[in-house]
């Protein structure tokens, strides 16, 4: 029970900052702010021999900071160190440096360091297995500090070019590309902010589950005739409940305005974070915990002091007093809206569809949640026919706990797909849901009983209704399990893992006919040597839509056929996280965004995407000739088969033109 108490507490600091959170996987931070005043890095290099090198870094310390010598071990952690992604670059753990260096007590430490002042300069050695980059990209970390100040891992980002050395990187910008003149403009205008109506009422759904907790059912009531009673008059009341609930309409709108800012900084930005394995791993654990919470283990709260301010201020003024008053239901009830609309954020961020559509989940949540409010104000008679709390509200908590497991799994699934670690694979996948859904219809039935749930002494017809359908789900998951054609499980395409993705040596589902190639170059050389158009399918490894068109369009019979034998098929990872050779990383300067590190194949094709077709979203679909001209516009996520089939056929007529 205390380690539940005490991830509790961490879960509310957590929540307090969730969206910084995610800020900081976008924009990683160094942890001081003297970097960019205390020191200012040159690098140079200097070629000693084949494939060795020697790295100067040199810097000029002011205003009294002391830099760590490179070679001192700091708690067995060096002082200094040179990072790079490629593993085949060694780096000579003896390290020179030149510099007024003196031996200093650091009092917190309670031990001597060798400390340089004024000048410094740290010299590397570094030795190539692989090509010799023409530029090379690493990080070189440092430390320093002053008085009981220290500031230990500082990181220096930098590319430096080298003496003979080569670039075997592909190419990022094709000037010829023109996708928006091309043979023919069929296809898709823009593949960006489509599907905005669904993720509303993805939205909307979640803000009305959320209507169905304790935190929020009992408020309904109790809100509106407040606004009802206490105006002066009955058109008053209602303009007053109304204004409350645009007012909470416009919170959770305010909480995606951050990640616009993100989206117009990076467009990849959005797309890096929702694939992002560590995050990806982060929400596994939270989603558990708030599964915990739902279970009623403990309650998640953001502090006290939070509330307590909102609600002092619900008196100030009127249009302020509302604003306030919508503010404090959003805090006092974060214990259960915050998995749900967790849920939101996660779920709108990998949908890969930028800032807009989670604007418009988290403003269709707010609409679901606001709108009770605004209707009972308008009819108060209705709120007599609503159901009285009680004990089906904790049921509702609970079952929702279960639901946060499996998005959990979904969460643990994406990181597993992205580094193809083999440990979740798709049959994995759909047990661990059938056990949740087992789970489920037992404690409905009332043979699972968590700490705040009454005795069930008589099940009623409502509940009768969700215990059918938790049980025809379970049973319509379970041939997942097996190695047949009934494991392709169309109603949940995309969510588990790909048919491919197996337990089973050769399961009878992979499809194999038409294998598409993993290389823009290689494929557009055979294209060009097969006289045929070439179909680009940018895709990521956590893509629910591109494994929902892959299992579903591309099998269908006509379809595939086309790709098969009338075009050169390319698929192209933008969240591929394999580390390119050193030869092959590159800075590469954007007309749109200014210059972008070239470390992942990921990196490659997301930058290539975006400079070339202008979206970041996945599936997306482009067909070029061998002489890469733009042959129709793109097409995006496309859930009938004969629109798709259509669009090649376009794409075809185009290359004959």
């Amino acid at each position: 029970m205390r380690v539940l108490i005490g991830l509790a507490s961490y879960l509310s600091i957590f929540m307090r900052s969730f969206i910084f959170l995610l800020l900081l996987f976008a924009f990683p931070l160094t942890s001081h702010s003297q970097d960019s005043t205390a020191f200012h890095w040159k690098v140079t290099s200097k070629k000693i021999a084949d494939k060795h090198y020697q790295l100067h870094f040199s810097t000029n310390i002011s205003n009294g900071w002391q830099l760590y010598a490179p070679d001192e071990l700091i708690s067995d952690v060096p002082a200094s160190e040179l990072i790079f992604t490629d593993q085949t670059i060694s780096v000579n753990k003896k390290v020179t440096y030149n510099g007024n260096a003196r031996s200093v007590r650091v009092d917190i430490f309670k031990q001597d360091f060798r400390l340089l002042e004024n000048d410094a300069e740290f010299i590397y050695d570094v030795q190539f297995r692989g090509t010799v980059p023409s530029e090379l990209i690493g990080t070189m970390t440092y430390t320093f500090g002053k008085g009981g100040e220290f500031y230990p891992s500082n990181e220096f980002k930098f590319v430096v070019p080298l003496e003979g050395g080569v670039s075997t990187a592909q190419r990022i910008k094709i000037e010829s590309i023109d996708v928006k003149n091309p043979v023919i403009p069929c296809g898709d205008d823009s593949t960006e902010g489509k599907g905005l109506l669904a993720i509303f009422l993805l939205g909307l759904v979640g803000g009305f589950i959320a209507l169905l907790t304790p935190c929020v059912f009992p408020l309904i009531p109790l809100t509106v005739s407040f606004f009802t009673k206490r105006s002066a008059n009955r058109k008053k009341g209602i303009f007053n409940a109304v204004l409350y609930g645009s007012f909470i309409f416009l919170i959770y709108i305010l909480l995606s305005l951050p990640f616009h800012l993100l989206d117009k900084t990076n467009p990849e930005i959005l797309n890096n974070i929702s694939t992002n394995v560590w995050l990806n791993l982060a929400f596994f654990v939270v989603f558990v915990v708030f599964a915990i919470s739902f279970f009623g283990y403990f309650e998640i709260r953001l502090p006290g002091d939070f509330a307590t301010r909102a609600d002092a201020k619900a008196g100030i003024g009127n249009l302020s007093g509302i604003f306030f008053m919508a503010l404090t239901l959003a805090i006092v009830s974060f214990s259960c809206t915050g998995p749900i609309l967790g849920s939101l954020l996660a779920g709108a961020l990998t949908s890969n569809g930028g800032a807009m559509q989670l604007s418009f989940g988290m403003g269709g949540f707010g609409f679901g949640l606001a709108l009770p409010f605004a209707v009972f104000a308008l009819f108060p008679g209705w709120l007599k026919s609503m159901p009285k709390s009680g004990g089906w509200l904790n049921t509702v908590k609970v079952v929702l706990g279960f639901l946060e497991v499996a998005m959990a799994i979904k969460f643990l699934s994406n990181a597993d797909l992205v580094k193809q670690w083999g440990i979740l694979k798709r049959e994995i996948f759909i047990g661990s849901w059938v056990v949740i859904g087992v789970l489920i219809v037992l404690y409905l039935f009332g043979k699972i009983r968590f700490p705040h749930d009454d005795k069930l002494e008589k099940i009623k017809g409502s509940r009768w209704l969700f215990i059918g359908l938790f049980t025809a789900f379970t049973l319509y998951l379970i041939p997942g399990l097996m190695n047949s054609r009934m494991a392709n499980l169309q109603l949940i395409s995309g969510f588990p893992p790909p048919l491919c993705y197996s337990v089973y040596a050769k399961p009878v589902n992979c499809e194999k006919g038409m294998e598409p190639l993993r290389d823009y170059e290689v494929a557009i050389e055979l294209a060009r040597k097969q006289q045929k158009p070439l179909l680009i399918d940018f895709t990521g490894w956590a893509c629910v839509n591109c494994r929902k068109m892959e299992e579903s369009i591309w099998t269908d019979p006509q379809v595939h056929k086309l790709m098969r034998d009338s075009f050169i098929v390319v698929s192209l990872y933008v969240d591929e996280r394999k580390v390119l050779p050193a030869s092959q990383q590159m800075v590469f300067k954007s007309a749109y965004t200014g210059n972008k590190q070239i470390i992942t194949v990921g990196d490659k094709w997301a930058t290539f995407q975006f400079e070339n077709f202008h979206a970041t979203a996945q599936p997306q679909y482009a067909i070029v000739s061998g002489s890469e001209k733009a042959l129709t516009k793109t097409k995006g996520y496309t859930p009938k088969a004969e629109v798709f089939r259509d669009w090649l056929k376009c794409g075809l007529d185009a290359a004959r033109r």
